[in-house]
């Protein structure tokens, strides 16, 4: 019976990186996004491996009994009630394993100059989703001894000048995911923080600032997914609970 796996900002970057892994490891990943490119199907119920091609329901094809499948989930995460159905909808069809809270939104520059629209939604996307989403699977997760990863920001440690609320967010997830393993490691949930520094992702593109151009100024994505997988790997009863990563050189250039 495979195991199952929620993930959070699936589309793309650091979220459909760790999707592919997870499918690799034989997970049956729902991976929320809120939209998918035109190439990959968005209904639920489609199954695909990492190459693309489309899994049977039986599992008669060999290659794929060894893989996990994809379902690609269009959903807003900022409506609550669709994200609730949505979960419920999850539950209903057997136990979850795994929760990737890995979805985020930055915005940056002076604080001043940040609108209540965009504070609001740092604030929602960045810390709020993940609080809701583990309430709503705890118990589940409870029962099978289950993991929560919470991709979490390097931010989280440091002062923020340029990203005071984008920082403070970060922070309070991170606070979030080590006041959680202490309430919840008696019943065997691992609960893990991944603090990555600067990725080549989208995260920027509302920054005035980019990755440096040298390789070793910045992560790549995969980078965070192969991570997910080290500490999936790990033996029951040993957790790493926080990982920062962080590339070799610190290189920031003006767009």
């Amino acid at each position: 019976m495979k195991k199952r796996a929620i993930v959070t900002g699936a589309s793309s970057g650091i979220g459909k990186e760790i999707s592919g892994v997870l499918v690799e490891m034989g997970y049956e990943v729902y991976g929320f996004g809120r939209s998918f490119s035109d190439e990959e199907p968005d209904q639920i119920d489609t199954k695909r491996d990492l190459t693309g091609k489309i899994c049977t329901e039986n599992g008669t094809d060999a290659q794929n009994e060894e893989k996990g499948m994809l379902h690609r989930i269009v959903c807003d995460l900022l409506d609550t009630q669709e994200l609730e159905r949505q979960i419920k909808q999850i539950r209903r069809q057997g136990g979850v394993q795994l929760l990737v809270n890995n979805a985020g939104v930055g915005y940056y520059g002076l604080h001043e100059e940040l609108n209540t629209q965009k504070i609001q939604k740092l604030v929602r996307t960045n810390l709020e989703v993940p609080m809701v989403l583990t309430s709503l699977l705890l118990r589940n997760l409870k029962k099978c001894a289950g993991t929560i990863i919470n991709i979490s920001s390097v931010t989280a440690q440091l002062n923020n000048p340029h990203g005071c609320a984008y920082g403070a967010t970060k922070a309070g997830l991170s606070s979030f995911s080590r006041s959680l393993f202490d309430e919840v490691r008696k019943y065997g949930v691992r609960v893990v923080t991944i603090q990555p520094d600067m990725t080549k992702t989208e995260l920027y593109r509302n920054a005035d600032f980019a990755q440096g151009e040298e390789e070793a100024s910045y992560l790549l994505p995969e980078e965070i997914a192969e991570t997910v997988r080290d500490i999936l790997y790990m033996r029951e009863g040993a957790v790493v609970t926080e990982i920062t990563l962080r590339p070799q050189l610190h290189r920031i250039r003006r767009k």
